[in-house]
């Protein structure tokens, strides 16, 4: 069990509270308190976890842990170190030798392994998401943009991080002549991806581009609404020619329901 883990259903029961900082980790003095609630969590605890996501800040994390942890890391049973994900490790400004320097130390240190999850540096800036503009109104104060996408059921790290996509030719609000709402197809009234300003006003059937959506769109996706999934396709620049790879329908709805 992971500290984390195990130390997150103690959290209500400790303090009353419950909300995404207990969540995502614990403080020292919790950790303390569920030791004291129940001192077998040091026998059951196999490993830590930490998440940061610039090389700079983790060295300070470690040395945070180290001080705070060190004594849970020093524990005959605790078998790894997770450092998480979001180490850009294929960037050319990504100091790896720094990186590795920090995973011997670390191993060294306490004896024990040292986990990485560096799958968003083989994806990131890959793959785009191609959506058709399918109804523009003015509503509300604001111009709306209803797409032939949904944040709900094709990008919904947009709503869960949250964060903001890049479109391909658009800008902030205001930054452009003229600025939408850009929105999902489904019925959900949160299915709405931003707003963003464009040099033209939108029309129906004009095309939006959103950049770097591989890694997350095509793992995270769902068919909500019954919303289709979109199209897997590869655009081969020599020739100038899109394959498409997959297209979904009925029966991959139906599938993963029953």
């Amino acid at each position: 069990t992971r500290l984390v883990e195990a130390a997150a259903a103690a959290v209500t029961a400790l303090t009353g509270e419950d909300g995404i900082l207990e969540r995502l980790g614990e403080v020292q003095r919790h950790i303390r308190d569920l030791e004291k609630l129940d001192p077998s969590i040091r026998e059951r605890t196999a490993s830590l976890e930490t998440a940061t996501l610039e090389l700079e800040d983790l060295e300070t994390t470690l040395a945070a842990i180290d001080k705070k942890f060190g004594h849970l890391l020093g524990l005959p049973q605790i078998t790894y170190l997770n450092m998480g994900g979001g180490h850009w490790i294929t960037q050319p400004f990504y100091d790896r030798q720094r990186l590795i320097r920090l995973v011997k130390e670390t191993r060294e240190r306490y004896g024990v392994e040292v986990w990485l999850e560096p799958g968003e540096a083989v994806a990131i800036h890959t793959g785009v998401l191609r959506a058709t503009v399918m109804d523009v109104f003015e509503t509300g104060g604001h111009r709306h943009a209803i797409l032939s996408i949904s944040a709900t059921a094709h990008m919904p790290d947009v709503l869960e991080m949250p964060y903001r996509p890049q479109i391909v030719g658009a800008g902030k609000p205001g930054e452009h002549a003229r600025t939408y709402r850009l929105g999902g197809m489904t019925c959900l009234a949160g299915d709405v991806i931003g707003d963003y300003s464009f040099p033209e006003p939108l029309k129906i059937g004009d095309k939006v581009v959103f950049l770097d959506m591989a890694h997350y769109t095509m793992v995270k996706n769902n068919t909500f609404n019954g919303v289709g999934l979109p199209s897997i396709a590869l655009y081969h620049p020599k020739s100038g020619e899109i394959e498409v790879v997959r297209r979904f329908g009925y029966e991959d709805y139906r599938n993963r329901l029953s």
